[in-house]
């Protein structure tokens, strides 16, 4: 069933069991889907976010995670207030296009690619616009790999008195986060990520008294938020519209499974591990990492070419042909290729890889 592992950072590599959670039908009114599966979700969700659960709720949005960056960003902003986007990728970078087509009142700070968010320049730009009322950051930027210094970034905001939005696309799950600790007040993710489930839904983890104040917010009605978690709220587990039930389905399972690896800590743990394993090969072949080892998350690592004359594409269909996929570069900067660390993959796995690469001979 395995043609090959996702070197990816989602979607990747799932189990075989999350995979056979998927071949039963579920109804969308039956309780045994609302209560005893979405329900269940959300409550695990919120405990998986926050020493505190009992201040934050979950929400399930159809969609890619940017479908849940949207929602959450339509669905909170409001006409009057100011949004700081602090960038250094593709990821950040969407966010403020989101932002310019609701026509948000939107500031944007933007960073180096290879560079790691500022905290400092973030307490200085909110010292000199005491207008912005939100600041929304993303935690691990996949473009690059490099993984944002959270919590410093939200002791800043939230010195500031600012609501504090991050997407934690790829790295809620597999890097621990507490939102309560850190004064997170909205957490977007997608089922597809470090939990290890399938493409289909995202969801918003929020601090619930902020989320009750969201009522008529929203500029669209398919990504309204708030109406989402209203009626799931009120309907014990049920979706406005249809939800991707298989999808949900094996996301519970996925669950099941981080719990039974021994929670975030452990996975952390395995996905560190994994890059630790992939870098030392690479960097023992010859390759290069594009980041310092300090901004480097464990999610995405990225190389550059060996050589001017490298063909990505010869060298990616080698090692498919193999049994591995990878990534492309997303940089402007240089000319890099990407690896994943997270998903149903072991340090075993790239030991593998670092074989077949040395196998292809390139030269350097």
């Amino acid at each position: 069933m395995r043609p090959y592992l996702l070197l990816t950072p989602g979607p990747l590599t799932t189990s075989e069991t999350v995979k056979e959670a998927m071949m039963s039908d579920w109804c969308t009114w039956d309780e045994d889907y609302n209560v005893g599966i979405v329900e269940v979700i959300r409550k695990q969700l919120v405990e998986l976010a926050s020493s505190r659960p009992e201040e934050y709720t979950a929400v399930l949005m159809q969609g890619s995670g940017t479908f849940c960056v949207e929602a959450t960003l339509g669905s909170v902003v409001r006409p009057e207030d100011h949004l700081l986007v602090a960038t250094n990728g593709a990821y950040g970078k969407r966010m403020g296009v989101i932002a310019e087509y609701y026509r948000l009142n939107c500031h944007v700070m933007r960073f180096e690619e290879t560079q790691a968010v500022d905290p400092k320049a973030i307490g200085e730009y909110l010292d000199g616009h005491p207008e912005v009322t939100h600041v929304s950051v993303v935690h691990c930027e996949t473009t690059t790999g490099v993984l944002n210094p959270l919590e410093e970034i939200a002791e800043v905001v939230k010195a500031h008195g600012k609501v504090l939005i991050v997407d934690a696309m790829s790295s809620f799950g597999g890097v621990p986060v507490d939102m309560a600790a850190l004064g997170i007040d909205f957490l977007i993710s997608s089922a597809n990520k470090c939990i290890q489930g399938v493409p289909g839904f995202g969801f918003v983890i929020a601090r619930r008294s902020l989320l009750e104040q969201c009522k008529g917010v929203a500029r669209s009605l398919s990504l309204d938020l708030y109406d989402q978690w209203d009626t799931m709220e009120k309907g014990h587990g049920k979706w406005r519209f249809t939800s991707p039930t298989h999808v949900v389905r094996a996301f519970m399972q996925a669950l099941k499974e981080l719990q039974t690896e021994g929670g975030v800590a452990a996975r952390h743990a395995r996905y560190c591990e994994n890059h630790r394993v992939l870098v030392e090969g690479m960097r023992g072949i010859g390759f290069k990492t594009l980041l310092p080892d300090n901004e480097q998350s464990p999610v995405i690592t990225s190389f550059y070419y060996p050589n001017a004359g490298f063909d990505f594409k010869a060298f990616y269909y080698a090692l498919k042909s193999k049994g591995f996929v990878i990534y492309p570069g997303k940089i402007s900067q240089a000319d890099t290729f990407r690896i994943g660390n997270i998903g149903d993959v072991f340090p075993t796995d790239f030991l593998r890889l670092i074989e077949e690469v040395k196998n292809l001979n390139i030269k350097f």
